[in-house]
């Protein structure tokens, strides 16, 4: 502890000044005690500033101090120095001790000639550490095994000679975020918290892909076969019921779908994936039905519990034939009405009808997901709608397929 020194002039005029203020001449006797009370609380406030300047000071002396030399690396791209100033720059965010600049370091290994080149373990960290005079000395090492990087951290205590923490971590085969594992090992040995999505991202085989855990952009895709069922409702929906001789298709409109989903990422940030999805589908045939659409999807997809929202348009073959709908609801073909002598009082329209020509109708589809995950398998369940003024189409679909990255 470090021995503060009050200043000697200040002491001496503070005492000038006591000394004319009790022999002061002045018959008022409040303001002389009052004089020498403002006096006395200032000498007080002195003292006591003084006692928080040394209690600070004793403080930051208080911290000890650690030494990080080099950190072993085997299968990486850095070198042991480069990873061994990743880790003391991680150490000093910390604040816990009084990191030894590497600077330093090097000159007194110099001054020294001591050989650090291959110190990595207790013995040799020992003789260093009580070398350099330094309280604590961090080692490790990082290490590619198979498709898992391995972060090995150990703290010494040069005091006792002994371990006093150890920290094991393994990641996945991400050598660009090297500097993400080194945190998240290094606040797991003192305790600390880590962002979890962080975590999840470097540590979790399966997890949702981002641009976090997927090396050199890589992605999933979830292209792969849909089927599910869709069912028409309003006007739509009583055409299918419909006699054929009545325009209809004599079936129900809960229709049977297949097809498939081709997908292209063009966003993969953080939680989020931004994609567009052609859906070329089916409709019909279990009911001998032959309803072709396409659907051009705008989605984003979250990568942490792998919900997604989508929109866009939807084109469609269907055929449609102009007629009216007489006074008791039927409807007829526009050549139906054979009395030349007499105007069709009924308004002509469009409608879906079986006995009509081919023809393209556009559509607009709003669709919410979830991809289920089950070791490498993705399982999309989708949920949509198709609201149009012939009535609303909604639908149910589900795929699967096994995990594949696209570069």
């Amino acid at each position: 502890m470090k021995t503060v020194k009050i200043n000697y002039t200040t002491v001496k005029s503070i005492y000038s000044v006591l000394k004319k203020t009790t022999h002061m001449k002045n018959k008022n006797l409040k303001i002389e005690k009052r004089s020498f009370a403002f006096i006395l609380l200032l000498i007080i406030n002195l003292i006591g500033n003084v006692a928080i300047t040394a209690q600070t000071i004793t403080e930051k002396n208080t911290k000890p101090s650690l030494s990080v030399l080099n950190i072993d690396t085997k299968g990486l791209i850095l070198e042991p120095t480069q990873m061994g100033n990743m880790v003391r720059i991680e150490l000093e965010k910390l604040n816990l001790y009084d990191v030894m600049d590497r600077y330093d370091v090097s000159y007194i290994v110099e001054k020294n000639k001591l050989n650090i080149s291959n110190c990595y373990g207790k013995i040799c960290l020992l003789e260093i550490g009580n070398s350099i005079n330094s309280d604590k000395m961090f080692t490790g090492s990082a290490e590619l095994i198979g498709e898992t990087i391995i972060i090995t951290f150990r703290l010494i205590d040069v005091k006792s000679a002994s371990i006093e923490k150890t920290q094991v971590s393994e990641f996945l085969n991400l050598p660009q975020e090297l500097q993400s594992m080194v945190k998240i090992s290094i606040r797991q040995l003192f305790g600390l918290s880590n962002e979890e999505p962080l975590l999840n991202y470097l540590t979790k085989k399966n997890n949702f892909e981002s641009s976090t855990n997927n090396a050199n952009k890589s992605s999933i895709n979830l292209s792969g076969p849909r089927s599910g069922f869709c069912y028409f409702t309003g006007e739509s929906g009583k055409v299918l019921s419909r006699k054929r001789d009545q325009g209809g298709y004599n079936s129900s409109p809960l229709m049977f779908q297949f097809g498939y989903q081709f997908e292209v990422q063009y966003l993969n940030e953080g939680n989020y994936q931004a994609l567009f999805e052609f859906i070329p589908t089916i409709s019909g045939f279990n009911q001998n039905i032959f309803i072709p659409s396409i659907t051009i999807l705008n989605g984003f997809r979250n990568n942490k519990h792998g919900w997604e929202l989508a929109f866009g348009p939807t084109l469609g073959i269907v055929n449609k034939a102009n007629g009216y709908f007489d006074a008791q609801n039927k409807w007829h073909l526009q050549e139906e009405w054979t009395d030349n002598t007499v105007k069709n009082p009924y308004s002509i329209q469009k409608q879906l009808d079986s006995r009509g020509n081919a023809e393209l109708q556009a559509g607009f589809i709003v669709a919410v997901g979830k991809t289920l995950k089950s070791g490498k398998l993705n399982i999309p369940l989708n949920l949509y709608c198709a609201p149009n003024k012939d009535g609303i189409r909604i639908g149910a679909s589900f795929g699967f397929n096994a995990k594949k990255n696209k570069k």
